[in-house]
């Protein structure tokens, strides 16, 4: 049993574009505009408020008690509105802090990494640092190390990944890097978003906007999730198609903003 080569290679790929990719943004972010070290630490921290914990609490609340996941069309909207809601009010009540000592765009920016790129790391980045280590255990026959003190449903679930990172064609190891780049796309041109929502009198249309958008972009994600959509590429698709009409949304805002203001 040994995991190829090329998988190898893509889950690292996927494992440094997760989590270097937040890295170099800030970075070129810091020396581009100056973006400031706080709003970032801010997005990063109101993303595991807002979805990991309050969001999270939520849907098993809500889920347990009326049972969405039977009703597709219902599951899809709630979920898609969910996401969109708790991000994006996270995003609004965290800039009503930082105005107090920060703004410029640069402040949306450097939140959009922090919420977009600690999403990343968490979601995606560890998962596969954890992959490749699995990977390395299992090519060089110490499969044993993973399964000698697992029993019951966990060895069961232990066995599947295992399973699954042998048997799993290597391109789908891509996808995971491929989607946090559009993710965090989509993050720093809604921060930005919501960023004049806040900071400008005449823009707080922008953070119902914000949600709604945040909550389309969700829907094919929703879609595969429930079995309607079937393969995974099309999801990316959307979802890259997503990240360059806000990216272009976002950069047209500021360009507008920028020259009324002068």
């Amino acid at each position: 049993m040994q995991v190829s080569i090329l998988s190898l290679i893509f889950i690292a790929v996927s494992a440094i574009v997760s989590i270097g990719l937040p890295v170099f943004l800030f970075i070129w972010f810091y020396k581009k505009y100056n973006a400031k070290f706080i709003p970032m630490i801010v997005g990063a921290a109101s993303f595991i408020i807002s979805v990991l914990v309050l969001e999270q609490s939520i849907h098993t609340i809500v889920l347990g008690a009326f049972k969405l996941q039977n009703i597709p069309a219902v599951y899809i909207l709630y979920g898609a509105l969910m996401a969109g809601i708790f991000e994006e009010s996270a995003r609004f009540i965290s800039y009503q802090f930082l105005k107090k000592k920060y703004n410029g765009v640069c402040t949306g920016l450097s939140y959009g990494v922090g919420h977009g790129g600690i999403e990343s790391i968490l979601l995606v980045g560890i998962t596969m640092v954890g992959n490749l280590v699995f990977c390395i255990i299992i090519n060089t026959g110490n499969v044993e190390i993973l399964t000698k003190n697992g029993e019951g449903a966990a060895l069961a679930r232990l066995n599947a990944q295992i399973g699954a990172l042998v048997t799993v064609k290597p391109y789908v190891f891509l996808i995971g890097g491929l989607e946090r780049i559009f993710a965090i796309g989509v993050q720093i041109s809604l921060a930005v978003m919501v960023y004049y929502a806040v900071f400008c009198k005449n823009k707080r249309y922008l953070y119902p906007l914000a949600i709604i958008i945040h909550a389309v972009v969700d829907i094919p994600a929703m879609l595969l999730q429930t079995g309607i959509i079937k393969q995974i590429a099309v999801v990316e698709i959307l979802t890259g198609i997503s990240a360059v009409v806000l990216i272009l949304l976002a950069k047209k805002l500021h360009e507008r903003i920028t020259i009324r203001n002068t």
